[in-house]
Parts: C-alpha cells; sequence; structure tokens
C-alpha cells in the first residue's frame, strides 16, 4: 500500500473526494447551531448516518479546528482519515 498524503488545500481536498463521488458530511446528531459536528466524507449511495453539508460548512470547522485530509492520492482507493494538523 503506497503511504498516504496529508493537505489541508481545500482545493485539493474538494478535487480528490469529488473524483471519488464522495461529498462532504457531517455524523448524524452530533453539532448544533453553527457546529456541524463530527465531519465525514459520504461516498456512493448515500448512508444515512451522515448528513450532507456544504462545502462551505465543511472547510470552516475543518479551519477552525485545525483539521488536515491523509488521503491515498493514487488508484481508485478512498483511503482517507480526517486529522489534527498538529497530529494529536
Amino acid at each position: 500500500m503506497t503511504q498516504g498524503r496529508t493537505t489541508t488545500d481545500h482545493d485539493v481536498i474538494r478535487t480528490w473526494v469529488e473524483r471519488h463521488g464522495g461529498r462532504p458530511a457531517r455524523v448524524t446528531g452530533t453539532g448544533d447551531g453553527d457546529d456541524p459536528g463530527l465531519l465525514r466524507f459520504d461516498f456512493g449511495e448515500p448512508d444515512d448516518r451522515l448528513e450532507p453539508i456544504s462545502w462551505d460548512e465543511f472547510f470552516r470547522k475543518f479551519d477552525e479546528n485545525g483539521l488536515a485530509l491523509v488521503h491515498q492520492d493514487e488508484g481508485e482507493s478512498r483511503f482517507n482519515k480526517i486529522v489534527h494538523r498538529d497530529g494529536r
């Protein structure tokens, strides 16, 4: 398996997710008001445990919480993990 690539670049993230058939989402029942809760990507058929959110909402929470995306950049792998930028 090829090593994952880490990025915080919004264009790279959006392009990678959409190329793999995904869209931004949050875990149902998390967050409230302006807080979208736990961020995820929903791939393929919609997952009923996830609620769709806008890219703007996704990236606002992503940046406010100092997050980064680790993803497999080769082939069709959907491997991804949202992590803290400081390694926590």
